[in-house]
């Protein structure tokens, strides 16, 4: 109503700052005394947080409301609000720090100064930009509230930057200096306050969105712009609203306004599926290819492209205006979220129902998570996650693993960002100065050795500094660099060709692909998906390829098995999945080649328990370790070793018998099943 409520004798002298906190239930101020003071939401003073002895010109909260920015002359200092934490201070500017923000979605710090520059910093201080000087002191800084823009005020003049420093557009109005800056809740409208007493109003305009031979702008506010660069034909697309987020990817373009939300198809601009939004800010649209996430500040929600509401899911402590395309990613049946309350767990959802995914059991990292993404083809039982953790390591892990505990691979250091392509799984990223392309990067899983083979690298220092990567789709990996400029890289077509051979079992089409590329990389590729596909001919093809003889011997080994159990248990050996054979031979009832495994494997406590267990081949195992021990000159010094060696007679004629009934045991099992298998498909 305009009424004032309350007046609180709170500085002496002026004061001059004042934010609340992100929930509303707490005022903090800073005035020229040098104090910094928090007030509930009554008036009533609770604590005085800090005294210095000069004016505190700034204060921000933190992401979380549990730390301040406040600005203490040419310093910063975060003080977080349990009276014992560290408290953390640093020089900013070389002159008077005039103005501060903290983003809550992406934690990155703004500061500006009489030293008539601004910058960007981390939480924990590292500076990550800072501008040229300008004619006059920064005097205002301001967050939009999605955190991927600021504005920038001074001197008759009004600045938008991206949340990595650099400058979309200045405007030059007649207002004097612009002392604050806010923005609308939805991002997309700015008000200043001026020195010469007007406020003064801005929108954002001619956002750019691109997809293969499409380019979208946003022209005027309630206005886009559809250009196809082959024919250079236009269309012209209207709204009711102002818009607020878009999206362009995998033939369709998803709009939000404040009311509503339109689906365009690329195939046809004149008809678009509209449907009503519950709340007018949508901070994040991301895309798959069968339906697209909205994230507004009530929660996330999955709509199919007819505009049908999917799932929406929730889980404790959610906290959606938080949620950026770091935190978030989406495939065509899984949502993958960073859990905002312990940065270390992902959490996984169905698109389909919106529940937990399996057992409802999270992803737990042993470091902090920074960057999320789930590739995008493939059945859902193979699906993958990458992840970027606090050390800028990568790692790859299955986000269905099926009651085990997921195996989590590392694949890359010093990475800043990643992408995966849209119609295969391929995987680049910037990578410590190197632009990478992981063709395969589930090789991991099956032959850990070869993923060096399997990726392309160059050098990334003709993409300028800090580049960062924003889409892959088909060859085109489209990239901006620190100063802002979109530039493109493209990646032979190969790789994702022998993606379709071999999900298609096309073996003789991909050994083709390979001899025509001469690539050693996609040999080393095939070699992976023959393996994991279990098509042993193929892959001895292609280990020969690149010079793996010990393993082209391993697969011919495999091929003489004398029963699928065996040859599936050597193959899991192959992948070094120890465990998962074990078991497949156990379960067979193969106890000697468990047994066998197992002293090849140096494993020979686990050998002996076995053979003790099943009261077989103790002597087996006792005649190879006395072996092993021979060849070295050692003397046995393991307790159960001796003890069982006191009573039994190690006699290698025997022995090499009982192995040989043991394997025609086996051939005659293989033969019998494959028999009545043969007999059943003819009948």
């Amino acid at each position: 109503m305009g009424r004032i409520e309350k007046s609180v004798e709170a500085h002496k002298g002026a004061v001059l700052a004042g934010r609340w906190n992100y929930d509303g239930t707490a005022l903090i101020t800073a005035g020229e005394d040098g104090q910094i003071k928090i007030w509930s939401k009554s008036g009533m003073l609770r604590s005085t947080l800090a005294s210095q002895g000069s004016p505190v010109y700034s204060v921000a909260w933190g992401p979380d409301s549990d730390r301040i920015l406040y600005t203490s002359g040419r310093q910063l200092i975060i003080k977080p609000l349990q009276p014992s934490a560290k408290v953390l201070q640093w020089k900013a500017h070389d002159g008077l720090v005039l103005k501060v923000d903290w983003n809550s979605v992406n934690d990155l710090i703004l500061s500006g100064g009489e030293d008539c520059k601004y910058k960007v910093w981390d939480s924990y201080g590292r500076l990550l930009h800072s501008s040229s000087s300008h004619d006059y002191p920064v005097t205002s800084l301001s967050w939009a509230p999605d955190g991927e823009v600021f504005a920038m005020g001074s001197f008759n003049t009004l600045r938008l930057c991206d949340k990595t420093g650099w400058s979309y557009a200045l405007e030059k109005p007649n207002t004097g200096s612009v002392f604050s800056l806010a923005w609308s809740a939805d991002g997309t409208q700015l008000a200043g306050a001026c020195g010469n007493g007007h406020v003064i109003f801005a929108h954002v305009v001619e956002q750019h969105w691109e997809w293969k031979n499409f380019v979208i702008t946003l022209t005027k506010r309630r206005t886009m712009q559809v250009r196809n660069v082959l024919n250079d034909a236009v269309d012209i697309l209207e709204f009711r609203d102002r818009v607020i987020k878009a999206s362009l990817a995998y033939g369709h373009l998803v709009v939000a306004t404040s009311l509503q939300c339109y689906l365009y198809n690329s195939r046809n601009w004149n008809t678009p599926l509209i449907f009503d939004l519950k709340e007018g800010t949508v901070s994040l649209i991301l895309q798959a290819e069968k339906h697209f996430l909205l994230v507004d500040g009530a929660g996330l929600y999955t709509f199919s492209y007819e505009g049908r509401l999917i799932s929406s899911p929730k889980f404790p402590g959610m906290r959606a205006d938080i949620l950026n395309a770091q935190s978030v990613s989406l495939s065509s049946d899984t949502i993958a979220i960073r859990d905002k309350s312990d940065e270390k767990v992902i959490l996984f959802f169905e698109v389909l129902t919106g529940k937990a995914l399996g057992d409802g059991k999270p992803l737990t990292h042993k470091l902090e998570v920074v960057d999320i993404a789930l590739d995008q083809c493939g059945p859902s039982a193979e699906r993958k996650i990458a992840l970027i953790d606090k050390n800028r390591d990568l790692y790859l892990t299955s986000v269905r693993h099926l009651g085990r505990e997921p195996k989590i691979c590392k694949i890359g250091s010093m990475v800043l960002c990643v992408a995966w392509n849209d119609s295969a799984n391929i995987l680049c990223g910037i990578q410590d100065n190197l632009f990478t392309v992981w063709y395969y990067p589930s090789v991991v899983f099956t032959d850990k050795e070869l993923l060096p083979k399997t990726l392309y690298m160059k050098d990334s220092s003709e993409f300028g500094r800090a580049p960062h990567i924003l889409s892959y789709v088909g060859t085109k990996v489209t990239l901006r660099q620190g100063d802002g400029s979109l530039v493109y890289s493209c990646v032979a077509p190969y790789p994702a060709l022998l993606y379709e051979y071999s999900t298609s079992a096309r073996w003789e089409d991909a050994l083709r692909l390979c001899r025509f590329a001469k690539d050693q990389s996609l040999w080393a590729c095939l070699a992976g998906m023959a393996m994991a596909s279990r098509e042993l001919t193929t892959a001895e093809v292609a280990y020969a390829a690149i010079g793996e003889l010990p393993r082209v011997q391993y697969i011919n080994f495999i091929k003489e098995q004398p029963s699928k159990e065996s040859s599936l248990a050597h193959m899991l050996m192959f992948s070094g999945q120890v465990q998962e054979a074990e078991s497949t031979l156990l379960q067979a009832g193969l106890i000697y080649q468990t047994i066998q495994v197992n002293i090849d494997l140096f494993n020979w406590e686990r050998a002996l328990e076995l053979a003790v267990k099943h009261k077989t081949h103790v002597d087996t195992v006792l005649a190879y370790r006395q072996k092993f021990l021979q060849k070295f000159g050692r003397k046995e010094t393991n307790k159960r070793f001796l003890q069982y060696s006191e009573g039994v007679e190690v006699d290698w004629e025997k022995i090499q018998a009982k192995i040989e009934m043991e394997l025609s045991k086996e051939r005659e099992k293989a033969a019998i099943t494959s028999t009545r298998s043969s007999g059943a498909s003819r009948r």
